[in-house]
């Protein structure tokens, strides 16, 4: 999907069953556009980007968390991010989720810029959430290695600064966090019907 839709290399930070990502990548007929790096001890969102800054090439670039099951229009999801009011320097994928106390809760203006973040709430009206798929500005870098910390949550230590910077992009075809066993149950019925 990612491959089709334009991106041209993908960085694949490895920790939990390492050698199983790594025969499956090996398998695919994008592999040649897949750079792998482990990470001994996990360090949040944040700290990898950071780590991995120099792949970054000074262009946005997507992030990407890999306990979620995805289908987008990739240069769909780009083209909004070129378009995003000059003060944001981010770009969040939402979709409408089944379990908001499990995800961040977002709310939004007229423009589709975040104007609250809630990370797991107890409860919730709303069931619009941060997808957790993002496009960041070469600027964000700056910022992190402004917090002169090797370990940053981007859900606790970014994004509630960055709240009326954030453009959203809604996925109205499929996401869904996988991140509990009762959703990767789930994912596995649905991923039949994505290809």
């Amino acid at each position: 999907m990612l491959a089709e839709g334009g991106v041209e290399r993908i960085v694949v930070n490895l920790h939990h069953l390492p050698e199983q990502v790594v025969r499956f990548i090996d398998s695919s007929p994008q592999r040649d556009r897949v750079v792998t790096v482990f990470e001994e001890s996990l360090v949040g969102t944040g700290g990898s980007i950071l780590k991995h800054r120099g792949y970054m090439d000074g262009a946005p670039f997507m992030v990407i968390h890999s306990d979620n099951l995805s289908r987008f229009d990739v240069p769909a999801f780009i083209e909004r991010h070129r378009r995003r009011p000059p003060q944001c320097e981010m770009t969040m994928m939402t979709f409408d989720t089944d379990a908001p106390q499990s995800c961040g809760i977002v709310e939004l203006d007229s423009a589709g810029v975040v104007v609250s973040f809630r990370e797991k709430p107890s409860s919730s009206s709303s069931r619009l959430a941060n997808g957790a798929v993002y496009i960041l500005e070469p600027s964000m870098i700056r910022f992190l290695e402004d917090l002169g910390k090797e370990t940053i949550d981007f859900s606790t230590e970014v994004i509630p600064r960055f709240v009326r910077r954030i453009f959203t992009f809604h996925n109205g075809h499929y996401h869904r966090d996988i991140g509990n066993l009762h959703s990767y149950q789930q994912a596995q019925v649905d991923a039949a019907y994505l290809r």
